[in-house]
């Protein structure tokens, strides 16, 4: 694969859409011990956890991997995660999860799937409430890992004594464990100086030793083919770089349980009890519940002999000049360097982004970089100066279902615009315009490369898990055509979040309570069909143009009639056929098709069906119908 401006494109010059599925959701979690997020076992010891397993055995491989295949998802964002590769201490890899990660990514290109890696991360660590990086990352800083829940600094499920509210990491954004932690990584040289790990920089031990571990993985897989790119860093968090004032609450909208200012955070994990503001999930956006006492006890998170960074640089004191009480020096700290205001999307991710791509490239020269701006609206420039082979890998969700986990047809919410939509055909315009202004960023700001969706979804457990004790997915098959739809229109390549294994239908993936998996083995009740244990089956899976002997002009399918129709320029010096997916869960009887040129052939067996246009240059226009059925 290779970039072509906007597009992705084969050896033979075909124009390719790629489809598929983030795999998997469980990846963020050790497999021995279990690391599922209600459990505290593999918190203990992070040095000995193992990673092999995830997505799943070796001996599973072909049972998943084939049904991917036949759902036309052959597309895949394969995670792994720092902390699976070098969670023993810096610079001592697991070799044995390497080789299982070399055989089961080998074992995907039997079933023609390609993949490309994710080295996901959120909200830092497992520790700090997400997934990601080595507990030594900040045992080295002298953070006590296992005081994180208790002195405030992150919301952790396995710590929580009772039910978790769902969807609480997105809190810890703006908490001590994980805003100081993105804060070093991509800023430590100029907000934290001072501090040194084994003599050096902050900055650069953490950034030298994470992508040291990509390295270390691209070097293993850099022999398979079928694995054609790697992911820079999965939704990079600015911490409190560009945060505008430490006293006061941020524009955060998915405040959800306790949320101390940064001040307050900070205060908290050095043992100072902070009354902070409590939200739930409203109706659309959270709303204030009453207040909360955080760190009661008032433990300190920092081990004997260290103290809080931030206070050690001056942020803060203990020694107020005007009372005894903490005081803040520096509210504007993280928003002003060298009298002007930051930017964290250009000032710190893209030198980040730059310098990944770089080093990866010495190990895999010829490889696509799927580059992620940072959560939010903002994001930066892009030239081929900075990098190429580039594809911007933005993610996308429908904020209201997410936060409600509650498909409506009729109304959302526009994060670009910030606004309320009404009215279901409003909803559907909002949708695809919020997707198609992805594709202008990557057009107008970006340098007009490729745009991939690298994560959108849904959660399944609404409704108090309503469609697993009825088995009517009806509602998220809905949710899905309305985003498959808006992927159509705006031709855009796109990964799904996503498929979990072992999904089950109490823990979900496995990971702070989220269900976002399209299978599960609760739902298998039929181990002899490929498509058991699939949740939505008929929204997510669709026909569409794999390889386009020319430029794709406009896709679309309608679910209810059954009707796809691809329209191209077809270009001559392109070799091999037009070739698009066709799942036989819509076309159980086979396929009718009209043709404005050329001719077709159709392979059941492999769902696909081949068009091949006149050698003369010309636009081309491909209608499929389930058979028996055009025109009705």
């Amino acid at each position: 694969m290779k970039t072509d401006g906007i597009w992705i494109k084969d050896d033979e010059g075909r124009t390719l859409i790629l489809r598929g599925v983030n795999l998997g959701g469980n990846s963020k979690i050790p497999a021995r011990p279990d690391g599922s997020s209600h459990k505290k076992e593999s918190l203990l010891h992070p040095e000995t956890v193992s990673f092999i397993g995830r997505p799943f055995p070796l001996d599973e491989a072909d049972e998943h991997y084939s049904r991917l295949a036949s759902w036309g998802l052959t597309f895949i964002r394969f995670l792994i995660t720092w902390e699976a590769v070098e969670h023993a201490g810096p610079g001592v890899y697991d070799e044995d999860y390497l080789d299982y990660l070399e055989q089961v990514c080998e074992a995907a290109a039997r079933y023609g799937i390609d993949l490309f890696i994710d080295p996901h991360n959120d909200m830092w660590s497992r520790w700090t409430g997400g997934d990601g990086a080595p507990a030594w990352t900040m045992e080295l800083l002298g953070m006590d890992i296992l005081k994180f829940h208790e002195t405030g600094s992150a919301f952790v499920h396995s710590f929580y004594n009772g039910r978790p509210p769902s969807m609480i990491w997105t809190t810890n954004r703006y908490k001590l464990g994980a805003a100081t932690m993105f804060t070093l990584f991509f800023g430590g040289t100029d907000f934290a100086p001072h501090t040194l790990l084994d003599g050096v920089p902050v900055q650069e031990f953490l950034q030298h030793h994470f992508i040291g571990a990509v390295k270390r993985v691209a070097g293993r897989l850099c022999r398979l083919p079928n694995v054609t790119g790697y992911d820079t860093l999965n939704e990079p968090l600015a911490g409190y770089i560009g945060y505008r004032h430490l006293g006061r609450h941020g524009l955060n909208p998915l405040r959800i349980r306790d949320t101390p200012t940064p001040f307050q955070s900070m205060l908290a994990a050095s043992g100072y009890p902070q009354k902070v503001p409590r939200y739930s999930s409203g109706t659309i956006f959270p709303v204030r519940t009453g207040s909360a006492i955080i760190n009661p006890n008032g433990i300190s998170l920092w081990k004997e002999g260290y103290e809080c960074i931030w206070k050690r640089h001056g942020v803060w004191t203990d020694k107020g000049r005007r009372s005894k009480q903490p005081e803040l020096l520096k509210p504007f700290y993280f928003s002003f360097r060298q009298n002007r205001s930051v930017d964290f999307a250009e000032d710190y991710l893209k030198p980040f982004l730059r310098r990944f791509i770089r080093e990866i490239a010495t190990v895999k020269p010829k490889t696509l970089f799927f580059i992620e701006g940072p959560v939010g609206n903002d994001y930066f420039s892009w030239s081929e100066k900075d990098g190429k082979n580039v594809v911007n890998a933005h993610h996308w969700y429908d904020a209201l279902t997410i936060m409600s986990k509650k498909f409506r047809t009729f109304i959302t919410v526009d994060t670009i615009k910030e606004r309320v939509i009404l009215g279901a055909e409003r909803v559907k315009r909002a949708v695809v315009r919020q997707l198609r202004l992805l594709g202008k960023t990557s057009f107008d700001r970006m340098g007009r490369i490729p745009t991939l969706i690298g994560e959108f979804g849904i959660p399944f457990d609404g409704e108090k898990k309503k469609a697993y004790r009825t088995r009517d997915f009806s509602a998220y098959e809905r949710a899905f055509d309305l985003y498959f739809y808006a992927m159509d229109k705006n031709l855009l390549h796109c990964t799904l979040w996503n498929y979990s294994a072992d999904n089950t239908a109490v823990y979900g993936d496995g990971w702070n309570g989220e269900d976002f998996s399209v299978f599960s083995r609760d739902l298998q009740d039929d181990p002899a069909s490929i498509d058991s244990g699939a949740k939505a089956l008929f929204g997510f899976v669709r026909p569409y143009a794999k390889k386009i002997s020319g430029r794709p002009l406009a896709m679309s399918f309608n679910r209810k009639t059954g009707r796809f129709r691809l329209t191209f320029d077809h270009d001559s010096s392109c070799g091999g056929a037009t070739e698009i997916f066709i799942p036989s869960v819509h076309y159980p009887s086979g396929i009718t098709v009209t043709l404005s040129c050329g001719t077709w052939e159709f392979d059941p067996s492999a769902s696909l069906l081949a068009v091949r246009p006149p050698a003369s240059r010309s636009v081309c226009e491909i209608t499929v119908f389930p058979a028996g059925t055009k025109g009705k």
